[in-house]
Formats: C-alpha cells, sequence, structure tokens
C-alpha cells in the first residue's frame, strides 16, 4: 500500500505545509502537484459537495505526486464519510465538532481496524486504498494504523475538558477552530479578538505539553511567525474559494475602475 508522507513526518519530527480544497476537480489536485510544495491537500467535505467516485478520481490525481491528501468531515455521518475516503486513499482525517474525550476516541475507532489490539471499527474492505486486494491482513490492518487523525478543537465542551481530550490515545494532531469556539461561548463573529486568541494559545501549549502536534491554518506566510514561535510546526495555508474571491474582487473592482474611467 501507498506510504503515508504525513505519519513519516510525524515520525521523524519534521514540519508539513498543506492548503485547503472545496473541490474534488482532479486536476486542482495536479495543479498543487506540480508546485513540488505540498506536502497534502485538504479537501474541505465539511463544506464543499461531492460523491464517492469524486473522492477515488482526486485521490487518483494526488497519488501522481508526493504529496498526501486529508479530509475534513462533518460530525454525522462521520463514520461513513470517513472509512469511504480512507477507501478511495485518503492517508488522514480532520473531523469536525468534536466536543467530549469520548467523541475523541470513537474518532480513533472509526479509523483503526477492528482488531484485539486496535479496538477499532474499520473492517475488512474491498476498496481502492487495498489495490482492490481482500483479506485484511497485517499490511491492511498497519495501514489503518498509520492513518492520521485529526481533531477540531472548536467547542466550548471540548477546550473545558482540554487535557482529557488531548490524552486519548491515536489522536496526532489539533487543529484549532476559532470561529465555532466564539459561537459556542456566546461571542459569535469574535474569533479574532484578544480574549478568543488567548484561548488559542492555551490550546496549542496543552496540546504540545501532550505530545499532540497543533496545526495552523494560515492566509498568508508572514503569519506563520507567530506560530512557530508558540512551537507549531503544520500550517495548512489558504482556500481556494478564498483566493479566487479575492483575486477576481480586486482585479475585477480595479479593472472597472479602468474601465469606467478610461
Amino acid at each position: 500500500m501507498r506510504p503515508n508522507k504525513l505519519r513519516r513526518l510525524l515520525n521523524e519530527g519534521k514540519p508539513s505545509i498543506s492548503t485547503h480544497v472545496h473541490t474534488t476537480w482532479p486536476s486542482i489536485a495536479e495543479v498543487l502537484g506540480h508546485t513540488r510544495v505540498y506536502d497534502y491537500v485538504e479537501f474541505v467535505a465539511e463544506y464543499g459537495p461531492f460523491d464517492l467516485y469524486a473522492l477515488d478520481d482526486f485521490c487518483r490525481a494526488v497519488e501522481l505526486y508526493d504529496m498526501d491528501a486529508m479530509i475534513k468531515v462533518d460530525q454525522e455521518p462521520r463514520g461513513f464519510i470517513a472509512q469511504r475516503a480512507i477507501g478511495s486513499g485518503f492517508q488522514s482525517v480532520l473531523f469536525a465538532d468534536s466536543r467530549s474525550p469520548e467523541d475523541v476516541r470513537e474518532c480513533v475507532r472509526i479509523v483503526r481496524a477492528e482488531t484485539p489490539e486496535d479496538g477499532g471499527t474499520h473492517g475488512v474492505a474491498t476498496r481502492r486504498f487495498t489495490y482492490m486486494g481482500y483479506g485484511g491482513g497485517a499490511e491492511y490492518v498497519q495501514a489503518l494504523r498509520d492513518v492520521v487523525v485529526m481533531v477540531m478543537i472548536e467547542k466550548r465542551q471540548a477546550v473545558e475538558q482540554l487535557d482529557e481530550v488531548l490524552a486519548v490515545e491515536g489522536l496526532d494532531m489539533i487543529q484549532w477552530g476559532p470561529s465555532d469556539y466564539s459561537m459556542s461561548v456566546g461571542k459569535a463573529g469574535q474569533g479574532g479578538s484578544a480574549e478568543i486568541r488567548e484561548v488559542e494559545r492555551r490550546v496549542i501549549d496543552s496540546a504540545l505539553k501532550a505530545g499532540v502536534q497543533p496545526r495552523a491554518e494560515i492566509n498568508s506566510p508572514d503569519q506563520a511567525k507567530y506560530y512557530l514561535d508558540l512551537g507549531v510546526r503544520h500550517f495548512c495555508i489558504g482556500t481556494d474559494v478564498t483566493i479566487l474571491f479575492q483575486w477576481w474582487k480586486d482585479n475585477g473592482e480595479e479593472l472597472r475602475k479602468v474601465v469606467e474611467e478610461g
């Protein structure tokens, strides 16, 4: 089975960089692959439309390059989506909306093999990540062990139980979610406030102390230094729809001004 690049980087204590996409169009995965820059690309399935064929085709394109694919899944039906995505070739899963240690334990179980030692709920499946092989042998079980499990820390309840959440065996990474968190504490739209940023710093510090790698979502390279100084080494930069919107808006406004004044 295909080696898991993000897992290797985590094991070796090396940094990683990625970007978000809301589309499963394989050509976008190829464009990113051609940059030779990104360690993995995150398909934000929580927001973007997709079908099962699209997940297979997206991963086929990703696998043409030295790059992995991550999928971000909704709270429900997270088990179905995560397991089908792994079967398509996604080698890491970001779970949204976890609120408790038990939620996080369930995320880990979804990903791991249903063996006595792994304690997961992922059975044997003839899907493309096994190259259509069947039997669930040792290589299959190890591939499921290598799948990187990341959860969003974005709910009041998760922050209140942060130490217990971070202690869940099998949790590899966390991603702070300021927008959801600020809403969950009755301060919607204040994710960038000093108060919420302080909670973010506490979450990052606690994660590093627990041996769980935090990832930062940024919009420009200059924003990385703040997080690097906090000890963060994993980053996801930009989102396709935001990049397109900003370019279209800025250049469209400028063009209209030029045309109307000309």
